[in-house]
C-alpha cells in the first residue's frame, strides 16, 4: 500500500492572510493540495510562487491563466504537466475552469487528480460537474484503472445536483463537517470524492487545533489520506 495526502482548499484569492493559509497548509502536509480561487490579477505568479514556497510545496506556474483552480504537490510526488480545461460560461460569468493532472509517489502507482471550483448557479454547477466526468471518461491519459481523486469547492451542500452527479461516479471520502463560513461554519460545500483506492482515512480535526483559519481564508479545507 501506498498512501497519498490530499488536501482541497479555497484560498479565496489570497486576500486574507497568505502567511496564515500557508501555516495551515504546512499543519496538513498534503501530497496533492488542490486550490480554488488562485489569484489571478497581474503578476499575481509571484503570489502564488511565494505561497508555495511557504507551504514546502512545488506549483507548476501553469495553472492560473483559465481561471482560478490550480494545484500544488509535495517533492515526494512527481506530477506530469497539469492542464487548465475550460468550463462552458455564459457571456461576462465569471470564467470557470477544472485543473487536472497526474501524480505517483516514488515506487508507487499513478492517480488523476482533479481541483475543481464549480459555479454559483445550480443549473451550471451541474452542468459543469458531468462535463468534468465526461471529459476524464474520454480522455486515455486518464486511465479508468488509474485512482481518481477530484476535489474543490462545490458552491452546493449534498442535496445539490453537481454533488449528486459526483457522487454517483466517485465515493465522498472527506470528513462530514460544515467547511463554510471559517469563523462559523454551518455549510458542507466543500469535499474530495475518489474511486480505485484499496481505502480512504478522512482528516482528522485535530490538525487544525490552534491554526489560524479564520484569518487565512472564508473556507475550511478538507483532506484524506488515501491508500493506493
Amino acid at each position: 500500500m501506498t498512501s497519498l495526502r490530499v488536501a482541497s482548499y479555497n484560498i479565496r484569492g489570497l486576500k486574507d492572510d497568505a502567511a496564515a493559509a500557508a501555516q495551515v497548509v504546512r499543519a496538513l502536509a498534503p501530497d496533492v493540495l488542490l486550490l480554488q480561487e488562485v489569484p489571478r490579477y497581474p503578476a499575481s505568479e509571484y503570489a502564488i510562487s511565494a505561497f508555495a514556497r511557504s507551504c514546502d510545496l512545488l506549483w507548476s506556474g501553469r495553472t492560473r491563466l483559465v481561471s482560478g483552480t490550480g494545484l500544488m504537490t509535495a517533492l515526494r510526488v512527481t506530477a506530469e504537466d497539469s492542464q487548465d480545461r475550460r468550463l462552458g460560461v455564459g457571456l461576462r460569468e465569471n470564467p470557470r475552469s477544472y485543473t487536472v493532472t497526474r501524480v505517483r509517489l516514488p515506487d508507487g502507482p499513478r492517480a488523476s487528480v482533479v481541483s475543481i471550483h464549480l459555479s454559483l448557479r445550480p443549473d451550471q454547477r451541474a452542468q459543469h460537474a458531468r462535463t468534468v466526468l465526461t471529459e476524464l471518461a474520454a480522455d486515455p491519459r486518464f486511465p479508468d484503472d488509474e485512482p481518481l481523486v477530484v476535489g474543490g469547492d462545490l458552491n452546493e451542500e449534498r442535496d445539490g445536483a453537481a454533488w449528486g452527479a459526483i457522487g454517483e461516479a466517485l465515493v465522498e471520502v472527506s470528513a462530514d463537517r460544515p467547511t463554510f463560513p471559517a469563523h462559523q461554519p454551518h455549510r458542507l460545500i466543500d469535499a474530495i470524492f475518489a474511486r480505485g483506492h484499496a481505502s480512504a482515512t478522512p482528516g482528522d480535526p485535530a490538525l487544525l487545533d490552534g491554526m489560524p483559519v479564520t484569518r487565512a481564508s472564508d473556507h475550511l479545507p478538507v483532506w484524506v489520506d488515501l491508500e493506493l
